[in-house]
């Protein structure tokens, strides 16, 4: 792994962020043990039919979305830096009686640490590429880990998000920058303000998301843009009758989320 400052005080964060998001009701830990069901529809559309195949889940935190498929039928495996979450992870599996497996790494280290190991499907969503410094590596990291002709699948919040204030009233950051966002702030869930990480992020626009699958041989099968959220993560939003979120006031105006499936080509994989 390249030797970015950043690493460290990011996963300091997210340690201490998943101790608090355990007991918040944003994840409702206890509802999830019953159901053990959070991967958006969304996600699961673009995902297909993946009972027996092989997924490997990028930042999965601490693994509801990577047990959820993993009870579907799929053969999982769950990537992160947060030593916490891992550790949360595999107590779940084995609470829940599930087979999947995790591994904490970075993910500009997973090819190394799974040894090679190839997958039908590449995964990962929500609050995810914000987090990592460079994209040609990711999109490198991703064709490495697929099969020939598996597909990657993401559905992440839409880079125009990240331009405005937190009640959408004012466009305050750069919708693309290659320098990172250095703060101390609170945690997205509803648990107390004054607990605070700094964290180290990134405003990529869909073209760098986009160059980083294309310049590493993944083919785009699909795009996709959203007006709505399936996740109440933002000030000045309101529920619509399928439990989507929407921003109030902006009817439709400002995109939330984007989705891409890429395919790996045999003839053109290897083109980075």
């Amino acid at each position: 792994m390249p030797n970015w400052g950043y690493y460290k005080t990011n996963k300091e964060a997210w340690n201490a962020r998943t101790k608090i998001h355990l007991h918040s009701s944003f994840y409702d830990l206890d509802k999830f043990k019953k159901e053990v069901k959070s991967v958006p529809d969304l996600d699961l559309s673009l995902l297909g039919d993946i009972r027996g195949k092989s997924i490997l889940h990028l930042q999965c935190h601490f693994g509801m979305d990577t047990l959820s498929l993993s009870k579907m039928g799929a053969n999982v495996v769950g990537v992160d830096f947060s030593e916490e979450a891992i550790q949360t992870a595999k107590s779940l599996n084995e609470e829940l009686g599930l087979n999947a497996q995790f591994c904490c790494c970075n993910i500009y280290d997973a090819p190394a640490v799974l040894q090679g190991q190839q997958f039908d499907i590449v995964y990962t969503s929500y609050g995810v590429v914000n987090w990592l410094p460079d994209l040609t590596q990711w999109g490198h990291v991703i064709s490495q880990m697929l099969k020939d002709c598996g597909r990657f699948v993401i559905v992440e919040f839409h880079p125009v998000l990240w331009m405005f204030n937190e009640d959408f009233s004012q466009v305050r950051y750069a919708y693309s920058r290659k320098e990172p966002y250095v703060v101390e702030e609170a945690t997205y869930t509803d648990s107390e303000n004054d607990n605070r990480q700094k964290t180290v992020t990134w405003n990529h626009g869909l073209a760098v998301v986009l160059n980083g699958l294309l310049c590493n041989g993944l083919q785009i099968k699909s795009f996709g843009e959203y007006d709505y959220s399936p996740f109440n993560l933002f000030g000045n939003m309101t529920v619509e009758k399928n439990g989507t979120f929407k921003i109030a006031g902006k009817n439709g105006e400002i995109p939330m989320l984007f989705s891409v499936v890429a395919v790996k080509h045999p003839q053109i994989h290897g083109s980075m």
